[in-house]
């Protein structure tokens, strides 16, 4: 239809790729509507919030079947062009509903109709009283203890930093206060305290200097620095120079858990406002944080990938800290890259972006071949630290048990008597991950996934690690009753058992998702480690996550060959990162550190490389293996996953959408499958999946979009769940 009246249409949050059309609020009842502005709207049998996106003079939909807007929610736009814009090209560009994006990507209290408002920040800091009680030790209570030594350290922590400290703190802090140990204070950041600023080396000089030089206009650079090198203080000089120009930083991290650390350190040395964003903050924590970043009202907001859709009023300034970290992308529903579109929000707002690592991704590395991305390079430690020393342990025909050669055992005890503590990784949680009957070989299997069940001993559970079904461990076998039911395999619940075992007076802590369930536990064991209670800790990849434990000097990777035979093209290059990354928490101290690699394939050439050569030569023969075999970097892939009850279904579905791509062919573009996937069957349902390969960004995006409309319309779609991963990390 067309008429007089604008057409708005209105992304609301539900599963379909387009707009809808609505007409405006009855002439004179409401103020003129721009995009960006949240509405109330009617939708089937109730109503909806959704989000002007567009003002059109015409709409496809017949004038009697418009309905209009019921209210307008918001005086202004919520959503700035920029954002809007970004918000508009991130759907079209990972090819999810533009509703689910704009809207689902907000604050939950902005998707209710609330109205975007910053909470006034309350504050909390120690007494005199309450440094003198940390300062004598303040026995039991770890909780208080931590609590009250982040303050002592911080001089003052608002509500959002507490929430990321530890979850339930609202009891313990309430327990402070009762005893004069901690005070409510002034909702403004207390203005750091003097203090030297450590001197940076020539590395880092020319590295801020090169990105100082840039702040006002576009340019990606990749701060590649090794573990300890200082990249954080890197980060907080350009921070503090960004916001001193009048303009905001936006940093995002990849794990919740360096939220605390990176939150006191930024707060130690910034005279600004520092807010963070991630999903340990209360829903109106959240709506604060987000409201002051785009007021203009916060500096700096710390995040994880989620903050990347958080506005800002005067952007500055984009890093990415461990850009090439998985958790970046978002691996259900909306499927997009947090680090790609920091770069993308940095080239809009005319703006620097450093993506940050010690160990980049194939992708930054290539693009620094390529020009388009700048390297800066901190090729040494911080402070004059030597790198550890990598030693190789061969495990073939060594004795070797519960994952500890007699190397390890010895250099673990020596560690211990020199009252310095010790790392050990392996990547696998639980006791065992298979319980076999050694009789008639039944093993322990999940009923709705193609997976083992995992024995956790401690809890006395089997569960799937999967879909997280569980049932209580057997002592005979179901199959034939046998009481020879042997525990296979090693997890770190196992490990942590045989070195408190092997060592006398080890004493051993784990850090891995069971052990640190519980509110508040990673921060009580951190502290525990850096109070110098744990000797050694056996923990999965959490180890790797950027923590600094000054007094480690002893590393070990009990099982490096775990990445080396993936299924995924990019398994070398994850198990490649994940040991450095585990390797550099050795020696960051005053104290050399050491690293011990055991595996059965000392002589695997991608591991050879990067032990006797480093990460640069592993990356270029990586690269060359690559490009031999036309895969990202060197060309763009798109992967269809599909899913149902019956097993046929995925596959007749995903072989429909093959012919649909069969008869209209595209330059540079071939499909690949359908196949099923790596694991079928999970959670009850059978899976299958299909590859899109292009040579490159634009013929991929030139065929996606009138094929993703006709597996819509294909009758075997109805009978499955299927969804599109545009540049997809994980092909499982």
């Amino acid at each position: 239809m067309t008429g007089s009246e604008p057409i708005l249409q209105v992304a609301l949050p539900v599963p379909v790729r387009h707009p809808f059309d609505y007409l405006p609020p009855r002439p004179g009842s409401a103020p003129p509507v721009r995009p960006g502005t949240r509405v109330r709207v009617p939708f089937g049998r109730t109503s909806a919030v959704g989000v002007v996106v567009g003002i059109a003079r015409a709409s496809a939909v017949e004038a009697r079947r418009l309905k209009r807007v019921r209210e307008v929610v918001d005086p202004e736009p919520l959503l700035d062009p920029a954002m809007l814009k970004l918000l508009l090209w991130a759907s079209g560009y990972f090819h999810h509903p533009v509703g689910e994006v704009v809207v689902g990507t907000l604050p939950k209290l902005l998707r209710l109709g609330r109205a975007p408002k910053a909470e006034r920040t309350v504050r909390y800091a120690a007494t005199a009283a309450g440094a003198q009680a940390l300062a004598e030790g303040l026995g039991g209570a770890p909780v208080q203890r931590h609590l009250l030594g982040v303050m002592v350290g911080a001089g003052s922590i608002s509500e959002a930093e507490l929430a990321a400290e530890h979850r339930g703190w609202r009891r313990p802090m309430r327990a402070l206060i009762a005893k004069d140990w901690a005070q409510p204070v002034s909702d403004r950041p207390d203005p750091p305290l003097p203090s030297d600023r450590p001197i940076l080396n020539p590395a880092q000089s020319r590295a801020v200097e090169a990105v100082e030089a840039c702040l006002g206009e576009f340019r990606p650079f990749v701060l590649d620095g090794v573990t300890g090198s200082g990249k954080t203080e890197v980060y907080l000089r350009l921070i503090a120079t960004t916001v001193a120009r009048g303009r905001q930083a936006l940093v995002l991290i990849p794990e919740i858990g360096l939220t605390p650390q990176l939150l006191a350190r930024f707060n130690a040395r910034l005279s600004c406002r520092v807010v963070a964003l991630h999903s340990g903050l209360s829903d109106g924590e959240r709506l604060s944080s987000w409201t002051q970043a785009r007021d203009g009202t916060a500096d700096v907001l710390v995040g994880t990938r989620s903050a990347v859709f958080v506005p800002l009023a005067r952007p500055g300034l984009f890093i990415v800290d461990e850009e090439h970290d998985l958790s970046f992308k978002q691996q259900d529903g909306f499927r997009y890259s947090a680090r790609d579109l920091a770069v993308v929000r940095a080239r809009d707002a005319g703006a620097p972006v450093v993506l940050g690592s010690a160990t980049p991704s194939l992708e930054a590395i290539e693009n620094v071949r390529r020009g388009r991305y700048h390297r800066l390079d901190l090729p040494h430690r911080a402070g004059g630290a030597a790198p550890p020393r990598i030693d190789v342990i061969d495990l073939r025909a060594r004795p070797f048990d519960s994952g500890l050669c007699d190397v390890l055992v010895e250099a673990l005890e020596q560690t211990k008597a020199r009252s310095e503590q010790a790392l050990l990784f392996i990547n696998r949680r639980g006791y065992a991950p298979r319980l076999m009957c050694h009789a008639c070989g039944w093993i322990a299997d999940c009923d709705r996934c193609d997976a083992h069940l995992v024995l956790h001993r401690e809890e006395g559970r089997m569960r799937c690690h999967h879909c997280a079904a569980e049932r209580p461990i057997v002592s005979e076998c179901p199959a034939c009753g046998s009481k020879n039911v042997r525990r296979l395999g090693l997890g770190t619940e196992r490990v942590a058992s045989a070195l408190e075992k092997r060592i006398t007076g080890l004493r051993v802590a784990r850090m891995d998702r069971d052990a640190t369930r519980r509110r508040g536990s990673l921060e009580a064991l951190l502290d525990r480690v850096h109070a110098g209670e744990v000797d050694a800790v056996v923990g999965t990849q959490m180890l790797a996550k950027g923590h600094h434990f000054p007094n480690v000097t002893l590393v070990a990777i009990l099982d490096a060959d775990a990445g080396l035979f993936g299924i995924d093209f990019r398994a070398t290059e994850r198990m490649a990162q994940l040991l450095l990354q585990v390797a550099g928490r050795a020696g960051r101290g005053d104290r050399t550190g050491r690293v011990l690699l055991q595996t059965h394939h000392p002589k695997h050439p991608l591991l050879r490389v990067l032990v006797q050569e480093g990460y640069r030569k592993f990356c270029a023969e990586a690269l060359t293996e690559r490009h031999g075999a036309r895969l990202p970097p060197f060309a763009s892939l798109a992967l269809v996953r599909a899913e149902a009850l019956q097993r046929d279904a995925p596959q007749s579905f995903l072989r429909d959408a093959e012919a649909c791509a069969s008869a209209h062919p595209h330059p540079g573009v071939s499909v690949l499958g359908p196949v099923p996937s790596p694991m079928e069957r999970r959670a009850g349902r059978y899976r299958a999946q299909l590859l899109v390969d292009a040579t490159s960004r634009a013929a991929l995006q030139r065929f996606l979009p009138q094929w993703i409309a006709a597996l819509e319309s294909l009758p075997s779609a109805r009978k499955v769940r299927w969804s599109i991963d545009v540049d997809p990390q994980e092909m499982v």
